[in-house]
Formats: C-alpha cells, sequence, structure tokens
C-alpha cells in the first residue's frame, strides 16, 4: 500500500555527522527528505542526531564506508527503514598533508580507502535499491586538490583526481539505466576543521589567490550538491563542478598584478 511517507525521496549522505556533510543534510531536510546519515565518528553522530531532533526522518547509522561489510549492513539498514534512496551523497573523506617522502603507505592507503574505495563501495550497494524506482542520483564531494596539484597532497590530492574519474565511469555506465553521477570540487571551506588547521597565514595565502577573497561557506557547497541530486539537473551527467571561487580558473594567480588591475577598473 502506497503512502505519503513511502513516496518521501530518501537522501543518504556519508560523513554527515558535521560540516559539508551536515550542511548537504540539512539541505535535504529542508525540502522535505528523508535522510540517512552515514558517519564513522559514534559520540559526534549521535550528538548530531540529537540536534535534529527528527527521529521520523533522520536516520543515523555508524559506519566506516571503506569496509565493504559495513557498508553492506548500513545500505541494507536504510532500505529496511526507509524502503528506497533517491540521492547518494559520497562526502566522507580524510586527509593526510605530508610530504612524498613522509607519507607512510599505511596513511596512503588510510586516504585512498576512504576518499576512493568509499564512494565505490558506497555506489555499488545504492544501485540496486535505486534501480527498483528505475532512477537516481549521486554526488560525490571531491575537491579542488583532485583537479590542481599542490604541496603536501600527494595522497589526498591523487584520491580526489581518481575520485573525479570514477564519477565520470560511473555517470557512464549508471546514466544508461537512470541513475545520474556528478561530482562537486570544493575550494576551501570556512569549517569548523579548516578555522583548526588553516593557520593565519594560510588563510590569507588563500585569500590572496582566490578571485573572490574568501573561503567558501558550508551552504554554498551544500546548495550545489542538492541542486546537483534535484530535478533541475536531471540533464545533468558525468560533470565534475568546482565551487571555489575561481580559484582553479585563476591558475597560479600572482596577487600584486590583480591589485594592480583592479586599480585600473
Amino acid at each position: 500500500m502506497t503512502t505519503a511517507l513511502s513516496i518521501t525521496p530518501v537522501a543518504v549522505v556519508t560523513g554527515g555527522a558535521r560540516g559539508i556533510g551536515l550542511g548537504i543534510a540539512r539541505w535535504f531536510l529542508a525540502r522535505g527528505y528523508r535522510v540517512a546519515l552515514l558517519d564513522i565518528d559514534a559520540v559526534t553522530l549521535e550528538r548530531t542526531e540529537a540536534e535534529l531532533n527528527d527521529a521520523t526522518r533522520v536516520l543515523a547509522l555508524v559506519c566506516d564506508v571503506s569496509k565493504p561489510d559495513q557498508v553492506q549492513q548500513a545500505f541494507a539498514q536504510v532500505d529496511a527503514r526507509f524502503g528506497r534512496i533517491d540521492s547518494l551523497v559520497n562526502n566522507a573523506g580524510v586527509a593526510v598533508f605530508k610530504t612524498i617522502g613522509t607519507t607512510s603507505f599505511e596513511e596512503w592507503r588510510t586516504v585512498l580507502s576512504t576518499n576512493l574505495d568509499g564512494p565505490f563501495l558506497c555506489t555499488q550497494a545504492c544501485v540496486p535499491i535505486m534501480l527498483r524506482a528505475g532512477a537516481g542520483s549521486v554526488v560525490n564531494i571531491a575537491s579542488i586538490s583532485g583537479l590542481r596539484a599542490s604541496t603536501l597532497r600527494v595522497a589526498y590530492g591523487t584520491s580526489k583526481a581518481a575520485l573525479i574519474h570514477l564519477t565520470k565511469q560511473q555517470a557512464a555506465e549508471l546514466g544508461t539505466v537512470g541513475i545520474r553521477v556528478n561530482a562537486v570540487a570544493p575550494g576551501p571551506v570556512d569549517t569548523e576543521m579548516a578555522k583548526l588547521v588553516h593557520s593565519v597565514a594560510i588563510r590569507s595565502d588563500y585569500h590572496d589567490v582566490i578571485p573572490l577573497n574568501r573561503y567558501g561557506l558550508v551552504e554554498e557547497i551544500a546548495a550545489v550538491a542538492g541542486f546537483l541530486c534535484s530535478a533541475d539537473a536531471a540533464y545533468v551527467n558525468g560533470q565534475v563542478l568546482a565551487v571555489d571561487g575561481g580559484f582553479d580558473a585563476s591558475g597560479v594567480g600572482l596577487p600584486t598584478l590583480r591589485k594592480m588591475a583592479a586599480g585600473g577598473a
């Protein structure tokens, strides 16, 4: 028997306990979705679930997205609870900022297993559920570091570049069965984590090379991810959208020359 609740759309957001993932979850909730939050951090996830305070529409599941058995179990629980999945946002990610020579193989594998294996496993688990409705949308949260190289990002940047290509592979194959796959590549975003790890000097450097002269907001990344999942993006498939204030477009950037140009505008 079809009920109003059974046809309410469902979104799954990995890494949904905080930061960009939580912002994306809030975007879906504000638009009437039911939302499953997957996160490895049980303590933060529990706190977020209590803060959202919506037991009917929010399902919080502890899950390490790099572990196939945990992923399969989590998606089975989502299916059992909500009966459908319309959107999947692969947001869970980790980073190690070290030089090539000091990055251990264990650190390399940890980053790759979460940032690349995770989206592969979660999408693979999600597709059979989406196929029952004949359609769906997947958004992979990549990074500007997957589009342009930088120091101290050998594992992180490589994982995000690989995720961008995985997005295209998924789009080419899954698009034939009605499932769209796209990627968002955020530039620096003003999350609580960024505030902790980005020094005043680093923030100043980013401001100098980003044409909009600021960090992005969680809500701005969420709005783009949400758009890509929406009917408004029904013909968008296999694309990578940089949400970076023009960081990638400006190349290496010469702040002094930009200031001179602005003075003559």
